[in-house]
């Protein structure tokens, strides 16, 4: 039994979750859940036991100083409140950690436990994944749940995904079994700028989130700094030629798809258009391969790579 001392009766209480590790491409999900106790005063109000799910070798605990005292922080996860006002005041339960190295079933029921006394009614996971989308565009955010119905009340897909999964995925199943309604929403980062922070993949998250929980966000100076990044990596983009071309080729590739008429055909047609581009002469003839454009290696990555 749960026991929670000094946490209020919630109003119609969503349980928004990110966790840091490898479902949080850019630190995007994990910045948007951290934005949201920031900007709401989140209070916690429970830590998981680190001893339970964690390798301390793997996530490692710091050390720091409290007036000429030191102290350790152990890597958790916790539970925060946050109250929300408005015409349509909603409370959120906002869990932040990191993706456990061990005992994920018992980790996900721990926190449906917590979900349960709190009268949770519905979980949100964000997470974000490395694409091949370029910087310059809009973000691309899928929202994905395993209940046909809340998929189509919330304009969301039906999970169809088989491969390896994360703690989004475990999780956002271990809800389904419990019969709590569940939500993923990740966010695309163009993997060839992965390294964090990534505050516009951050602020896509946050705006879905906050139309899938109708309550409006805060959103500070995320947007000046979503235009800081863009114009960053534009400029680191304009001083290597090998990435301006990969990303010319992926917006291309992003508008084609975008257009109503958009089709197969005229997918093949732009990716032979850049390889006449690219090599300065036809389309490759019957029986000859033809091979994708290399991404370039990552912005910042200054290690001598080299091609199998």
């Amino acid at each position: 039994m749960i026991e929670l001392e000094g946490v209020p009766e919630l109003i119609d209480p969503v349980m928004v979750a990110a966790f840091e590790g490898w479902n949080d491409a850019g630190d995007a999900a994990s910045t948007a859940v951290a934005h949201l106790e920031r900007e709401w005063k989140g209070e916690v109000f429970a830590a998981l036991d680190a001893e339970d799910y964690y390798d301390f070798q793997v996530n490692r605990p710091t050390v720091w100083m409290d007036g000429g005292v030191r102290k350790i922080t152990w890597p958790t996860t916790r539970l925060s409140v946050v109250r929300v006002g408005g015409e349509k005041p909603r409370d959120l339960v906002l869990v932040r950690g990191i993706e456990p190295s061990m005992r994920w079933r018992s980790f996900c029921n721990e926190l449906l436990g917590f979900a349960h006394e709190l009268g949770v009614e519905l979980v949100v996971i964000l997470g974000a994944l490395l694409g091949d989308t370029p910087h310059t565009r809009p973000v691309p955010i899928s929202g994905t749940t395993s209940d046909a119905d809340l998929a189509q009340r919330m304009d969301l897909e039906e999970t169809k995904y088989e491969g390896p999964t994360g703690i989004v995925g475990v999780l956002q199943e271990a809800c389904t079994h419990a019969g709590v309604p569940a939500v993923s929403l990740w966010a695309a980062v163009p993997h060839y700028v992965s390294q964090p922070p990534n505050p516009k993949a951050t602020l896509a998250l946050l705006n879905r989130l906050e139309d899938l929980i109708d309550v409006r966000i805060p959103l500070g100076e995320l947007p000046e700094d979503a235009r800081a990044w863009q114009v960053g990596v534009d400029q680191l983009a304009a001083e290597d030629s090998e990435v301006a071309e990969y990303v010319q080729t992926l917006e291309e590739a992003r508008d084609t798809a975008e257009l109503p008429e958009a089709s197969g055909e005229a997918i093949a047609r732009e990716f032979e258009r850049y390889l006449r581009r690219r090599d300065g002469g036809g389309p490759p003839g019957p029986g000859e391969r033809t091979r994708p454009p290399k991404p370039p290696k990552p912005l910042g990555d200054d290690e001598d790579s080299s091609e199998d």
